[in-house]
């Protein structure tokens, strides 16, 4: 990781505190121990002041700088300086696995448009988005992403809205219809104006999200603070009454020194971002500690259907033809034409590497294609197309479970018909089955009929499923469940998912086709849609908590085993410090080893480690 200039100085100020501490205890004197307190020892005294004048806060800092003036007013400048520079590690190895996390996440959210092209005074111009203006004309090509919202002015075209709704299906746009930022320009150049700036749209308000990620937002942090400031009390009474007692004031120090908190303090944030920063390396985003803490304890995960068990996009299968192998050939050749979703589905499916030679290529809006193919007119779209063709056709047998017929006629004879439908995700199957053996009750709510959603709920093994809900029928759903005293997390794509999302114990959002709406409503988001990751997910959150208990028991022992002996006179001030400091490093590093966990077979089959670069980032949008 590469080291900011500050974190530069920290280091170089702690290994220039311990090189003194070194030769001070070579040395017949410890005069160099006073560069250590200088560099390590001043800082916290300093911040610990401002934080009791500012924010009356009593908490391991104060108890720290009491510690150091107690250790010089008795004449112990090593056990000063000890203190003070183990602290700086400890504070230092927190920075640092924050800041490598924080690095991990940001790589995720890099990539935004960098220009646009705006019409100004009838001439093109290449600008910056962030100088995008409300009323700006901004034209956009094929397969370009949409800069801004805005209103099509001049031209046609069919857009990738899967970011918004979920919808594997592209919808068609032409003037005065609305456009919106993140989405995908299919085919057909058009003009725009915007209607937002740029800092609105939904890359900024995920970068954001990133930056509202802060360990201190757990309620277990919260917690943890509460006991600070409680040892913080107990330890002042326990010195005071030491003296009282023995009237030997090292012994009075030496407690001071032993039971500060900073293990209990610190162990928690560094364990949460932590995991936090793992969970990126398999494209998972967590917005705060709260979430991650929240998810360790939840009974029952709901999910949405289409984008999230399902792929959210249209694949091939069923052929109807008296001469499939023919009718796919004519078909293959005029959807390679073609942008469309759904025609490059269909040419993925076939796996001929022939194809015919086309001419005439004409496109439909919102009806389908048609081109001249040896000599022979062939059509591929809906009924519409082929009523207007004066083509009759003969299959006239309903689709159903949201099924996509693509009807094919040579000249003005019907041949055939192909469907296509949403098909589950490989690893959704799996999925369910590891969540069931991690005793995660998992139930199936979506806004399709009774029919297509026990499909999928049997497929899957759900045996908790409603269909045809709305978002008022999930979130009714959510609320029965949470008065039953069940924790409950949500899984979803689109903007009616949103607000079950947020009504949720914890809403989990699907990032390569989610809305921005639902992603910004979420507390995870799952950047490149890998539902195979979810429980491991779950397990690194149960695992998190595990950590941070047994760290905090560890600290307590270790402070109370401690103090018993400063109480007793066994050891001195130096060597508290070591003890307790030592302590403090040991649950610091224990907790960072959650960035090194790893998924898994039984987590989740085949699942392997996403690469954290700009390809990675084209996911998000």
């Amino acid at each position: 990781m590469k080291l900011t200039k500050t974190k530069k100085i920290k280091l170089i100020n702690i290994i220039i505190s311990i090189t003194s501490l070194i030769g001070s205890y070579l040395l017949p004197n410890n005069t160099l121990s006073w560069i250590a307190i200088a560099l390590c020892g001043i800082p916290i005294i300093k911040e610990s002041i401002e934080k009791l004048i500012t924010e009356f806060d009593i908490k391991a800092d104060l108890l720290v700088s009491i510690a150091i003036i107690s250790s010089l007013i008795i004449g112990e400048i090593f056990a000063a300086g000890e203190i003070a520079t183990i602290m700086a590690i400890g504070g230092f190895l927190e920075d640092y696995t924050v800041s490598k996390t924080h690095e991990k996440i940001e790589k995720l959210v890099k990539i935004t448009p960098q220009t646009a092209t705006r019409i100004k005074n009838k001439k093109e111009e290449k600008i910056p988005v962030e100088k995008i203006k409300i009323g700006d004309i901004l034209k956009v090509l094929p397969g370009e992403n949409i800069p801004t919202d805005g209103i099509i002015i001049d031209g046609k075209t069919s857009i990738d809205q899967s970011t918004l709704t979920g919808e594997s299906i592209p919808v068609d746009k032409k003037e005065n219809e609305k456009i919106y930022s993140g989405t995908i320009n299919l085919y057909g150049s058009f003009t725009m104006k915007a209607t937002k700036i740029v800092e609105d749209s939904s890359i900024q308000k995920l970068i954001k999200l990133v930056e509202s990620s802060s360990p201190e937002n757990a309620k277990i942090v919260r917690q943890a603070d509460k006991w600070a400031a409680l040892i913080v009390a107990i330890a002042f009474t326990t010195s005071i009454l030491t003296y009282l007692l023995t009237f030997e004031i090292i012994r009075s120090v030496t407690i001071l020194v032993v039971f500060c908190p900073c293990a209990l303090v610190l162990a928690t944030p560094t364990a949460i971002m932590a995991a936090i920063g793992n969970l990126t390396k398999y494209g998972i985003l967590i917005k705060d500690g709260a979430s991650l803490e929240e998810l360790g304890h939840i009974s029952e995960l709901i999910f949405d259907k289409t984008g999230t068990l399902t792929h959210g996009t249209p694949q091939v299968i069923n052929i109807i033809s008296d001469n499939p192998k023919e009718m796919m050939y004519l078909l293959t050749s005029l959807e390679s034409k073609s942008e469309h979703p759904i025609a490059k589905a269909i040419v993925k499916h076939n796996e001929s590497d022939e194809l015919a030679e086309v001419k005439d290529f004409k496109i439909h809006m919102g009806m389908g294609i048609t081109g001249i193919i040896n000599n022979s007119k062939i059509i591929a779209g809906n009924k519409q197309l082929l009523k207007t063709q004066n083509i009759i056709i003969k299959d006239t047998k309903p689709t159903q479970n949201g099924e996509i017929e693509i009807f094919v006629a040579k000249n003005t004879q019907y041949i055939g018909k192909i469907i296509l439908a949403d098909t589950l995700r490989e690893n959704s199957k799996e999925m369910i089955k590891n969540l069931k053996q991690m005793r995660i009750k998992t139930s199936l709510l979506t806004g399709d009929n009774e029919e297509t959603a026990k499909h999928i709920a049997d497929k899957l093994k759900i045996r908790n499923h409603k269909s045809n809900c709305l978002p008022e029928d999930k979130i009714q759903y959510i609320q029965e469940e949470q008065i039953k005293g069940h924790k409950v997390a949500m899984i979803g794509d689109g903007i009616n998912d949103a607000p079950s999302l947020k009504k949720a114990n914890v809403g989990i959002a699907m990032g390569k086709i989610g809305s921005e709406i639902s992603i910004e409503a979420a507390d995870i988001t799952l950047i490149t849609d890998e539902i195979k990751n979810i429980p491991y997910l779950i397990k690194m959150a149960k695992n998190t908590l595990k950590t941070i208990k047994i760290s905090i028991c560890f600290a307590l022992i270790i402070n109370i085993i401690a103090m018993g002996l400063a109480i007793l006179g066994l050891i001195t001030p130096i060597e508290g410090a070591l003890i307790h400091n030592i302590g403090s490093v040991i649950v610091i590093i224990y907790s960072a080893n959650l960035s090194r966990y790893k998924i898994l077979k039984k987590d989740c089959e085949k699942t392997k480690k996403i690469k954290l670069n700009k390809n990675i980032n084209k996911s998000i949008i």
